[in-house]
Order: structure tokens, then sequence, then C-alpha cells
């Protein structure tokens, strides 16, 4: 590869930045992680030393995609078996996520569904998120995976069935979505059990991760009665709520005097809620910046 060829190659990842970027996050489930991943993407690119790229965004594709395998590899054989994991949310103001959330979220990713593709393998979360969000042809995500197209969509559709029967879409009327939301925390507050059961999902699932610094709030809770028996169980923490989006989502933060301890995801399916993901691990959460949520 000429230095000039190089060179084009390195302001062509410049330009698809926001597009690699958004393909990694759905990949790793953290904004953090992406951005990891674009770094090392970047090096690798930057040192490479081949022929003429017939195809430069597909080659970009593949060597972000690479990094994003092996980075799920070693988390998979790193990270002890947990109940729960619940990725890193993205927490926007009620208000909507400002231009750079608005970029990773823009084909929809709600932390329901990030929960569900941390269950995935890697080499399923791979092509299923290559192939189903971004349309890449299987032929270029076997060269990714290292085997055949039609392996490779073998385990895309595996990871599709995961997917449509573990996470449903959120309707769309986000507006209709909060409605639901608030009526949960006004029933929560009253401790009115039937008020809860209403807009719960009878098959609702609760995930909440509270990582190494608060493995007792590491639950999972099924069905509407145990969830709602578990809401208001907490109404005391009504005061304290804040509404925010999370990951393009309806959710809430609580943060008491001013302390984040749990970030809250609500996904909304058909009218009644039919997930909730909680994130209360304390490390993970000093990660996220409330000023930034005044909007």
């Amino acid at each position: 590869m000429s230095a000039n060829d190089h060179d084009e190659l390195l302001a062509r990842f410049e330009e698809d930045r926001s597009r690699l970027r958004s393909i990694a996050f759905r990949m790793l489930g953290s904004a953090d992680d992406a951005d990891d991943a674009l770094q090392e993407a970047w090096l690798r690119v930057s040192r490479a030393e081949t022929g003429d790229v017939e195809n430069p965004a597909a080659w970009l594709r593949t060597v972000v995609a690479r990094v994003c395998l092996n980075a799920l590899r070693t988390r998979r054989s790193r990270r002890e078996q947990s109940l729960v994991h619940v990725p890193d949310p993205i927490v926007s103001p009620d208000s909507g996520p400002g231009p750079e959330d608005s970029a990773l979220l823009a084909e929809g990713v709600g932390l329901a569904l990030l929960v569900v593709l941390e269950g995935l393998s890697p080499a399923e979360r791979v092509a299923f998120v290559l192939h189903d969000v971004f349309g890449v042809a299987f032929a270029e995500i076997a060269a990714v995976l290292d085997r055949s197209p039609e392996a490779t969509r073998q385990l895309a559709s595996r990871a599709r069935r995961r997917v449509q029967g573990q996470a449903p879409a959120p309707d769309p009327d986000l507006a209709r979505q909060r409605e639901v939301v608030d009526a949960f925390f006004a029933a929560s507050r009253e401790g009115d059990l039937d008020g809860l059961i209403a807009v719960l999902h009878p098959d609702v699932i609760l995930r909440s991760d509270g990582g190494s610094g608060r493995p007792q709030s590491t639950v999972v809770l099924h069905g509407a009665e145990e969830v709602a028996g578990q809401a208001a169980a907490t109404s005391r923490l009504s005061p304290f709520i804040r509404r925010v989006l999370v990951n393009g989502v309806p959710g809430v933060v609580v943060a008491p005097r001013g302390r984040l301890q749990v970030v809250m995801a609500f996904t909304v399916t058909g009218g009644r809620i039919v997930a909730i993901d909680v994130l209360a691990d304390p490390h993970r959460l000093s990660r996220v910046d409330l000023g930034r949520l005044e909007g």
C-alpha cells in the first residue's frame, strides 16, 4: 500500500468513525469499550501493510469487528458466571439524548436487548449485530469469524431466535411508554399492588446487577406479583427518583442526597412493562454524570 493510499484509508476511518463506533457499541454493550475498540482498530489500520483495498468501508468494518470479537472472547473467558450482567447504560435527560448519544442509539438498542446479547456467544453476537442490525452480507461476516457463509447464517439465525424470544421491541410511542412507567411509580408510592400488577405484563422480568460492590442487589425476579411486591417494598426511594431516558427508553435514576444508587430502564410492549433492567453496581454507576441530566 502506498503512503497516499494509507493516508486515504486513515481519512476514510475518520469519515466512518461514527458508524464504526455504533457497530462496536452494539457488539460490546459499552460506550467506553467501543471507544477502546476504535482506538485499537485505528492503531491496526495505521500499522497495516497490505495491497490495494478494493472496498475500504468493508475492510474497516472487518478490522473493527475482529477487535470486538477478540474483546468479547476475552471478556467471556475472564468473567465469572453471574446471575445477570446489565451492560453500562446510556443515560440521557428525559427531554432527549444529545447528538453523540443519538448516534449510538440510531438503530435502537435498548438495555433489555443488550442484556440478551450478553447471553450470546461472541460469534453469535458478531453475526447478529453485523447482519440483522447493519445489513452486512454473510460472506463478509464469514471472513471476520473464519467460518463459512452458511455457518455464519446459522449463527445469526440462532441469535435472532433468542433475541426475539427474550427482548421484545418496545412500543413506538415514547410518550405512551412514559405514561406507563409513571403509572408504575405512582402505584409504587401508594403501595398499590393491584395498580402495579395492572401495568406489568404477567411474565415481566426484573434483572438487577449490583456487581461486586453490591452483590445483594444482584437478583432476577419473574412475574407480575413478584416484581410488584419488590416495587412496593422500595417505595421509600420515591422522593429521590428522577425521570431520564436509558438507552432511548423511559427510565429513572435514584439519587438520594445527590449520590447515584440505581439506574432503571423499562421496556414497555403492548402498553405493559415486560422488562425492568437495573444497574446498582457502585463502580459502574460512578461513570454516570448526574450533572448532564438536567436537560
